[in-house]
Order: C-alpha cells, then sequence, then structure tokens
C-alpha cells in the first residue's frame, strides 16, 4: 500500500524526534530511583545506558529507538550522568539483536508498555474513528493519536503507518458526514438539487454556479441581483437543520468545495458527496446572501447620507453672505435709531423710553457681534 503524507517534515520531527532542549530533558528523561534499580541489574555499562534510553523513548516520545539511530549528544549525556556512566559506554550497546529484544520484553514486563498490535491496534483504530470527523486537520489528529498512545502506555508504530491510518480515518469520517447530510433529504429535495446543474440562466451559466456569484453591491441593481439569489434558495425550502449534527469545520470544508469545484467535476464525485455539498451550499449562501444584502443597503443608506451632507453643507455655505447682508443691515438700522436718542420732543415717556434705549443697544451689539462671526 503506497504510503500517505498528512505532515509536513518539521511536523514529523516535532512529534517523533528524540528531545535536545534543557526543559523538555527534565521533564520526560529525569530517572527515580526505581528506574535505577532497574537498569542496574545490566551487568555492563553499555546495556545500562542503552536500556534506560530506550525506556525514555518509551515515555517521550512512545517510539522504539531504531537501531543504528544517532542518539543527540545532549540526550545520552544527560542519561549517562544520571547514572553515573560517560555517554561513550553507549557504543557497543546492543551489537546483537537478542539483546535489544531482551530489553524491549524486560521494559514492557516491568512498565506496562504494550505493542502497537491485536487488541491494542483495533483499540486505536477504534479511537481514530470516533474521533475523526471532529478533528479540524490532519496534524491534529496524528497529534493526538500519538497522546492517545502515550497515555496509554502503547509503543509507537513506525510513522508511515500512523500517517496512513488517519488518512483512512478522516476519509473515512469525511464519508460518513456527507451520509449522514444525504440521508436527510427527501427525494423530492434531492431532484431539486441535482437540478441545480442541469438548469441554465440565461442560457449561459448553471444554476449552482450562478448562486455562488454574490458580492457586497453599492446600488439598487446590485440588491436587487442578491435578492433573486435569496428568493430562489428560500424557495427551495431546505431546513438548516440538515447540518444540525455535523462539526463547524467541517460545512467549511463542504462548502468551500461547492465554491471552488466547477460543473464537470460536481457530476463526476459520487451521489452522497455532490448532494452533500448542495446542501451545504443552499444552507450557507442563503445565510451568507442575506448578510450581504444587509451590508449592501447599509452601503447604499451610507452614500445617500454622505451624498446630502454634502448638498446640506454646500446650501449654508452659499446663504452665508445673505445672513451676514441681513445683520449688517439690522445693525445700521440700530445705530440710526440710537442716534436718535437725543430727540427729548418724540420721547413720551422718559422711564418707557429709558427701558426701550436699553434694550435697542442690545439689538445693535448682539447684531453686530453675528456680523462679525458670519
Amino acid at each position: 500500500m503506497a504510503h500517505r503524507a498528512v505532515l509536513t517534515a518539521r511536523q514529523r520531527a516535532a512529534l517523533f524526534d528524540l528531545p535536545t532542549d534543557e526543559m523538555a530533558l527534565l521533564r520526560h528523561y529525569t530517572l527515580d530511583d526505581e528506574d535505577t534499580e532497574n537498569f542496574r541489574t545490566r551487568r555492563r555499562p553499555e546495556n545500562q545506558i542503552g536500556f534506560a534510553l530506550q525506556l525514555c523513548a518509551f515515555r517521550y516520545p512512545g517510539r522504539l529507538l531504531k537501531a543504528g539511530e544517532v542518539i543527540p549528544e545532549r540526550v545520552s549525556r544527560f542519561v549517562a550522568a544520571q547514572l553515573g556512566l560517560k555517554p561513550d559506554d553507549l557504543l557497543p550497546y546492543a551489537a546483537r539483536e537478542k539483546t535489544r529484544r531482551e530489553h524491549l520484553d524486560a521494559m514492557r514486563r516491568m512498565y506496562g508498555y504494550k505493542m502497537f498490535s491485536g487488541k491494542h491496534a483495533k483499540k486505536m483504530r477504534k479511537w481514530l474513528e470516533q474521533n475523526a470527523e471532529a478533528a479540524q486537520s490532519s496534524e491534529v489528529l496524528v497529534r493526538g493519536f500519538v497522546e492517545e498512545c502515550r497515555r496509554r502506555q502503547i509503543i509507537l508504530p513506525g510513522i508511515s503507518v500512523i500517517e496512513r491510518r488517519c488518512a483512512d480515518a478522516l476519509v473515512a469520517a469525511e464519508r460518513r458526514v456527507e451520509a449522514r447530510i444525504a440521508a436527510h433529504l427527501d427525494r423530492k429535495m434531492r431532484a431539486q438539487l441535482d437540478n441545480l446543474l442541469a438548469e441554465e440562466v440565461d442560457g449561459r451559466i448553471s444554476r449552482f454556479i450562478w448562486l455562488r456569484q454574490f458580492v457586497v453591491g453599492k446600488n439598487s441593481a446590485d440588491i436587487n441581483r442578491q435578492l433573486d439569489r435569496l428568493e430562489f434558495l428560500q424557495g427551495l425550502g431546505l431546513s438548516p437543520s440538515v447540518l444540525e449534527d455535523i462539526a463547524a469545520h467541517r460545512v467549511a470544508r463542504l462548502r468551500r468545495q461547492g465554491e471552488r469545484y466547477f460543473v464537470d467535476g460536481l457530476r463526476d464525485i459520487t451521489s452522497d458527496r455532490r448532494l452533500a455539498i448542495f446542501a451545504t451550499c443552499v444552507v450557507e449562501w442563503s445565510a451568507a446572501i442575506a448578510d450581504t444584502v444587509v451590508e449592501t443597503h447599509d452601503r447604499i443608506v451610507g452614500s445617500i447620507w454622505r451624498e446630502a451632507k454634502r448638498i446640506c453643507d454646500a446650501r449654508v455655505f452659499e446663504a452665508q453672505s445673505e445672513i451676514a447682508a441681513t445683520l449688517a443691515g439690522f445693525e445700521t438700522l440700530g445705530t440710526t435709531l440710537l442716534i436718535a436718542k437725543g430727540d427729548e420732543v418724540a420721547v413720551a415717556s422718559a422711564v418707557d423710553v429709558s427701558c426701550g434705549w436699553d434694550v435697542l443697544e442690545n439689538l445693535v451689539a448682539t447684531a453686530g457681534t453675528l456680523g462679525k462671526t458670519v
């Protein structure tokens, strides 16, 4: 079976390489008294340090040391120092393959580690089936698989085995999601959705392609085009409940596929997958187009308001000169009346005139101030 790579080289290294930074060494490779006692049962220094390194690799990253694998110097030095040995003592380790197998069996008995086979492999396959649908990416699923194996003390299989199993689990989860969505559709709805590819708009593009061509507009013509699409989608009568038990990232993935595929590509895929894509797009586009209509409306209203404000400001500016002339006329009239204040013949009552002149003086002063302001 061909290898199905789902991780980059950097992601593989982060998951499966032996740690070399000080904090990781202290966390994962610090040995306790029981560990040291177990290692001392090995007679030769190379077997003691080799046994210790194999146990450390079991604990983190959770795998076997490969034959001929080069151990980072910082790792061998850190482990050797705890045993009172030198890193070079590791060099003659496991000259016999039988020694490696004996150490593996001994560690499994002492610490409870299990090989990835038989019932343990079946349990992890079941774990993948239960968690693949919720995984948002291949890396997330692989990382979760590795961490679960560590928690259960199951020794990790080879990287290619993990990647292949995770890839298969993701594909199976995708198929289950598509089948579940399609199961919610009755015969009439299936026919309506399939007809989206057959029906053409203006004799040039399919209805499905036409539906996905919507963007925020800026005028009434744009909003009318959006409303035409929204009215058609609502007329299909597809309930959003068809997606209620589907994870959000799965819905987003199906929508992206619908927005990326061409008509021929959609015709070539399986029926359940095509129907799942159509149903997802109908539900998602209905909400998206409604939002687009609202945003287009806001843009139109905003544009009208800005234009009205511009016109208002222009009219106020034009009226400023007329207001200034009127106020200047009031000021001249008030000044003339004040000059007439000395004409005692025209005064009927000293008290009333005195009060009237005070009011007039205030009016003239106000008019003068307003005139200067304008």
